[in-house]
């Protein structure tokens, strides 16, 4: 195994089949908890992004729990952001002065979530100095030739492989145009394994059930335990009125008179 590229602690490798076992046992993309992690592990749980509130490096976390109450929805394992908020206008161009002034992160676990999550699961992996870490290939400015490297045969979600110690989880790429979080990681014991789709406000996380009881109990995670077969689109919840999509802008016909 040869390293292509480094950033800090995590390197850039050329041989993917660390993450055998995981292309080996997720399912098709079926827009559940099993395509993003191995239906193998023994409970699954399911950290929530925070949204923000304040001026710019000054912020406070927002949890969803607020935000629902605040919005008179209720808050539970498979709440989506377009049904608490009650409007698809919120998912990115708009704020509710007063409860949030920045969506929650799509497609990346933001650093402090980050560090919380690894901080818990350090405890739970006997490898904590020799982690993986999957990044999807679609982000811009790859710092390698597409083509060149390897890739994680993800279902819909080709990745690159980088190897290193946990406490890199939270290294952020998007200085390189990558994101601020890795797509998929776990320790080298498999242990646990932490996914962050590229289309999602939340995390999934695969490990023993006294792994995933300490993530829920952690009072600086917003997290649920769900099941393997939890959906996680935005249809997913079924208590709060979830709002249709706007239709997609029609097409303008050149005026031919």
């Amino acid at each position: 195994m040869a390293d292509v590229a480094a950033f800090g602690d995590l390197h850039l490798v050329d041989d993917v089949s660390g993450a055998d076992w995981i292309v080996a046992s997720v399912r098709n993309f079926q827009h559940d908890v099993g395509s993003l992690l191995p239906v193998t592990f023994e409970a699954y749980a399911r950290v929530l992004h925070p949204a923000s509130r304040g001026n710019w490096g000054d912020t406070i976390d927002v949890p969803w729990s607020a935000v629902a109450a605040a919005n008179g929805r209720i808050a539970h394992a498979a709440m989506e952001w377009v049904a608490i908020t009650g409007d698809w206008k919120f998912e990115r161009e708009a704020v509710q002065p007063g409860i949030w002034d920045q969506p929650p992160s799509e497609g990346s676990l933001p650093p402090r979530t980050a560090a919380s999550v690894a901080g818990v699961l350090a405890g739970l992996t006997s490898t904590p100095s020799e982690c993986w870490f999957g990044v999807w290939e679609g982000y811009g400015d790859a710092p390698f030739q597409p083509g060149t490297v390897p890739l994680i045969a993800m279902p819909q979600r080709k990745m690159v492989l980088l190897r290193g110690p946990l406490h890199a989880a939270g290294t952020a790429f998007a200085g390189i145009g990558w994101p601020d979080s890795a797509s998929l990681w776990w320790p080298d014991d498999r242990s646990w394994c932490v996914a962050t789709d590229i289309d999602l406000m939340s995390t999934y996380i695969g490990g023993s059930a006294p792994c995933i009881e300490a993530l829920v109990g952690d009072k600086r995670l917003e997290a649920y335990p769900v099941t393997i077969d939890q959906t996680v689109h935005w249809q997913s919840d079924a208590i709060n009125p979830t709002p249709e999509p706007p239709p997609p802008p029609q097409a303008i016909t050149p005026n031919r008179s």
